[in-house]
């Protein structure tokens, strides 16, 4: 894996396919390559390093690449063999028929190239990605469209394939199964991607490829198949983002653009699924009438960030009904526990792009136990708004920085406007509560922008800790969602060694690791816990640790606890993580930018993930 981008009908495709790859840069990527149909044949390009460098390598080829009006390209995120210009893609048989891109992992790779090398076939890369080029190949006899069905139900494993064959010009083939695919037509021309955010410049109508699926791309359009062979109809789906809102535009990092967008983000949600003060969620999630009274459990599955904001929605289901058994699940783990599910069962499912292995896989699980799903996603389209019954849609706009900002501010929002749905219509949630909980939702966006505001505040405690040799981030209850999303943020964009705990669970055994060169960040909102989390942020001072205190606005008696003191606007306690990850974001941003990082794409990471 990690970026496809493939044009077909254009004059200018290297450039099309050029600019896709750099639009989809932020997946994470070590090499680049593109092959371009030629009028005496294909170039196939590859370099070890960025998608500006390749640009340069190519220009320097022009007159090799003149008139070239489809071609395929990919960035890899390294698997199966080391990053070299030789395991890059796209591959190319041995023949020199097929030219291929894949994102996926080939599990029936070795068993594939043992038979084929025993046919004689030789092969020059490390990689999983040649078995199914070579095996292509060897079946091809002229039919493109059998070729292919015997190809993909030869695999076994996660694959997008993105085909050139050599006899079959102005044609690109493509299929689909775990990893995302989507196409698009437009103005004479035949696209392909990985992410939709590629194929904006061109059309706002996409197809997004269905598991089992083989397209044909040309310039009369695209086809469908099943791997069997069999033609599909399908209709595009209209994506409603603007090309411009994945841009840059006057910020240095995606990232910080995204952090900046906040605010809006929330601001849109609430109005979304709100009606002045109460919850209005009846169009958009329309599930079967008295389900909800019926609900017993209700399991809340997710990965990474977007696994703490379930955390997050956790204690607010919490605070408002005390009769259900609510389960937080990281989807790697859910899909091979046997955890109950049937009826009585609301599963939750949330992803950012949709395309979430581990989750997607858990869906499928919970669905085959007859539970009631919900997914939560930021891409309409995406395979899991298609095989989901319900779908929440976070109206985030694409999300573009590998480390997730807004992204998870939206799915919080949607996750603490279900949980009001869900105990309003269970008949627990009282009108107080709703009007209250409704109406500090609406003080947010005005106080996430408050603290934006006092980004150089933030921004100088990142440079003066930046050399400290880990962190700890510590709170309580509400608090400890953020503590997690802290920590990862710095081990994401920063690379340093930093955790989360409860703050109550330092003596037992993490004090160990304090000193004065370790530094502590500890959430301490007004409230019922505050003096608890301020004992355990006595002892970490006990032991020299330089503290950094998150603390309600007005707290002056803080700053006797602590070297630095971030003031936090007041909030209802069940809302407190919308704030609170504000400052935790910037800190993480400024000490890697303080540190030299590439913080739009972090090393060895991947937007979305698509591999177990």
């Amino acid at each position: 894996m990690c970026g496809i981008m493939g044009c077909v009908g254009k004059p200018d495709a290297r450039e099309i396919i050029l600019n896709g790859l750099a639009r989809q840069e932020y997946r994470g990527y070590d090499s680049a390559g593109i092959a371009l149909r030629c009028p005496d044949g294909v170039r196939n390009i590859k370099i070890v390093g960025r998608v500006s460098e390749l640009a340069k390598l190519i220009e320097e080829r022009a007159a090799e690449c003149d008139g070239a009006a489809s071609g395929i390209g990919h960035t890899r995120w390294a698997t199966h063999g080391g990053v070299t210009v030789t395991n890059a893609h796209p591959h190319e048989s041995s023949d020199g028929m097929i030219t291929l891109v894949h994102n996926g992992i080939i599990e029936n790779a070795r068993e594939i190239r043992a038979d084929l090398e025993a046919k004689g076939i030789t092969f020059v890369t490390e990689t999983d990605t040649e078995s199914p080029c070579q095996l292509l190949a060897n079946i091809y006899d002229g039919d493109a469209l059998a070729a292919m069905s015997a190809l993909c139900n030869s695999l076994t494993g996660a694959f997008a394939l993105v085909i050139m064959f050599r006899d079959r010009p102005g044609e690109i083939w493509c299929a689909r199964k775990g990893s995302p695919l989507v196409v698009a037509t437009a103005d004479g021309a035949s696209y392909c991607a990985s992410d939709p955010t590629a194929l904006l410049e061109y059309t706002h109508d996409l197809f997004f490829m269905e598991e089992g699926e083989i397209a044909l791309l040309s310039v009369d359009g695209c086809r469908f198949f099943s791997f069997d062979g069999e033609r599909a109809g399908k209709e595009p789906i209209r994506l409603n983002w603007d090309s411009v809102m994945a841009d840059k535009g006057q910020f240095e990092h995606f990232m910080r653009k995204e952090i900046e967008e906040q605010p809006d983000v929330l601001r849109l949600t609430i109005d979304s699924y709100t009606a002045v003060t109460s919850v209005d969620m009846e169009k958009s999630l329309k599930l079967p009438d008295g389900l909800m009274k019926r609900i017993r459990r209700v399991q809340l599955v997710a990965c990474g960030t977007s696994h703490y904001a379930t955390l997050a929605a956790k204690d607010i289901i919490e605070s408002l009904d005390d009769s259900l058994d609510i389960r937080v699940e990281v989807a790697s783990e859910y899909r091979y526990r046997n955890i109950p599910g049937g009826g009585d069962t609301l599963a939750v499912f949330v992803s950012q792009s949709g395309e979430t292995a581990d989750t997607l896989a858990a869906a499928r699980l919970a669905r085959a136990k007859g539970s009631h799903c919900v997914a939560i996603t930021n891409v309409r389209g995406s395979t899991i708004d298609r095989e989901v019954e319900h779908t929440l849609l976070s109206l985030a706009g694409p999300e573009i920085g590998v480390a997730a900002t807004k992204t998870f501010t939206a799915q919080i929002a949607l996750l603490a406007l279900l949980a009001l749905h869900l105990t309003k219509e269970r008949g627990v949630l009282s009108a107080r509560d709703e009007a209250r909980l409704i109406g500090g939702m609406r003080l947010l966006p005005a106080q996430m922008q408050s603290l934006l505001e006092r980004e150089p505040e933030i921004k100088a405690l990142a440079e003066k800790y930046s050399g400290s040799k880990g962190y700890f981030f510590i709170g309580r209850r509400e608090c400890v969602p953020l503590t997690m999303e802290g920590a990862l943020k710095l081990k994401e964009i920063a690379y340093l060694p930093s955790e989360a705990y409860a703050a109550g669970e330092m003596k037992h055994g993490p004090i160990a690791m304090l000193d004065e060169k370790l530094a502590v960040v500890a959430l301490v909102p007004e409230g019922d816990l505050r003096e608890k989390t301020l004992s355990n942020v006595e002892e970490c001072r006990a032991r020299n640790a330089p503290i950094i205190l998150l603390v309600t606005e007005g707290d002056a008696e803080a700053r006797e606890f602590a070297s630095d003191v971030v003031f936090i606007p007041r909030t209802e306690r069940e809302l407190f993580s919308f704030v609170g990850v504000i400052p935790l974001q910037l800190f993480a941003y400024h000490t890697a930018k303080t540190l030299g990082r590439d913080i739009d794409m972090p090393r060895n990471l991947a937007k979305s993930v698509t591999v177990e």
